[in-house]
């Protein structure tokens, strides 16, 4: 029996470009969808961000984010490249889009244009703020993380704030749109209608801040940057070793006590200022203090295997290439060859519908032929493009 997936047979109109959408649709793409990214002329705009570049002197920004897409152009402004995306959007059963405010409008790929032709269609757009007042605002990930709070958080104290090391709003915001379009698509199979998905960066990053947010929702407490430090547990922070920096989050009571028999500090389980979690928080630069002197005694490694053997959890800040190097110790297989082109594999593990990589990233207007063909056919041909 040939291994499908759970997507096979849905039909995704790409409009988006970017992060936000373009990881979407990845995802969505991985399942097994059939994604058709439309672009402009000229390209998404990361096929130009670099560097780094690959040795063929492509963006490795764009390529980690699309594969498992087939990929045309389209000038929307013009006749014949709106003619062809509507026919698209016509035979599609997922719609995407980040475009800023009225301009699908303008160009009559709004909702309530398309929906008149595929009522059926799950019609999904990520905007930065939303389409009342933050309708015409930019949606950078940047911008997102300065206003939404988020970088008054990762900073190192309240008056250093700074960005996460990814684009933590696009990423949120393009989860949000899957797990809103895969709902939607439940919905058409009940009912057979399709809806609109409204997603922005701004609430997804809300949302995101989640016991942050929480805690400001129910009593008003705004919380600042600790660095790496826990507002509400401890010791769930850095410590620095003999060679580099340790992560330790002992985030209840027996770890902590396992801590400190390892450390050889079991004295302090039973002091008071340490015996308890708000004891410790309380207390929380004594406590520090005492264990970094018996960190600094051994490298972040040795540390690692002897704290994780009596089930503390730990583990040294690595780098990039060190987190793949761990991952591929412990046979999760974090980078997959598609097609001659080196990815990182998708996190999505399923058993009966498992994740396949069918298409390298496209390149620009790489798959015009076969899916022009396909649109331009008589309007009976319900045919698979991927049958093609």
């Amino acid at each position: 029996m040939s291994i499908t997936g759970s997507l096979d047979g849905v039909v995704v109109a790409d409009f988006s470009r970017v992060l936000a959408g373009p990881y979407a649709t990845m995802l969505l793409g991985d399942l097994g969808a059939t994604v058709i990214k439309v672009e402009s002329p000229s390209g998404d705009d990361t096929r130009r961000w670099g560097p780094p570049w690959t040795a063929e002197g492509e963006s490795t920004y764009f390529l980690s984010i699309n594969r498992n897409k087939r990929g045309i152009t389209l000038d929307l402004s013009s006749p014949e490249g709106r003619h062809r995306g509507l026919a698209l959007v016509r035979r599609a059963d997922v719609m995407i889009e980040n475009f800023r405010g009225a301009s699908m409008a303008r160009l009559g790929f709004d909702y309530d244009s398309v929906r008149a032709l595929n009522p059926g269609l799950v019609y999904c757009s990520i905007t930065g703020f939303g389409s009342n007042g933050g309708a015409e605002l930019p949606g950078y990930d940047l911008v997102v993380q300065a206003v939404s709070g988020l970088m008054s958080l990762t900073g190192p104290d309240a008056g250093t704030p700074s960005k996460t090391g990814i684009a933590t709003a696009d990423v949120l915001a393009g989860l949000h749109a899957v797990v809103g379009i895969l709902a939607a698509l439940r919905h058409r199979e009940r009912t057979g209608q399709g809806q609109r998905v409204e997603i922005n960066l701004m609430s997804s990053m809300l949302s995101g801040l989640v016991n942050f947010g929480g805690a400001y929702a129910l009593t008003g407490d705004v919380a600042h940057g600790m660095g790496i430090q826990h507002p509400s547990i401890c010791p769930y922070e850095q410590f620095p070793t003999a060679d580099r920096m340790l992560i330790i989050a002992a985030g209840n009571d027996r770890q902590f006590q396992a801590l400190c028999d390892c450390l050889g500090l079991s004295h302090l389980k039973d002091d008071p200022r340490f015996s308890t979690n708000a004891a410790r928080v309380a207390n929380r630069e004594q406590l520090t203090a005492a264990l970094g002197i018996v960190l600094r005694a051994r490298g972040a490694e040795e540390w690692f295997a002897a704290l994780t053997a009596a089930g503390v959890p730990c583990g040294p800040i690595n780098d990039v290439g060190q987190g793949m190097e761990l991952a591929e110790s412990l046979g999760l297989e974090p980078i997959v060859d598609v097609f001659g082109s080196a990815q990182v594999a998708s996190p999505l593990r399923l058993s009966a519908t498992p994740v396949r990589y069918r298409h390298a990233p496209p390149e620009l207007g790489g798959d015009e032929k076969e899916i022009f063909a396909w649109l331009d056919a008589e309007e009976g041909d319900e045919s698979d493009v991927e049958a093609r």
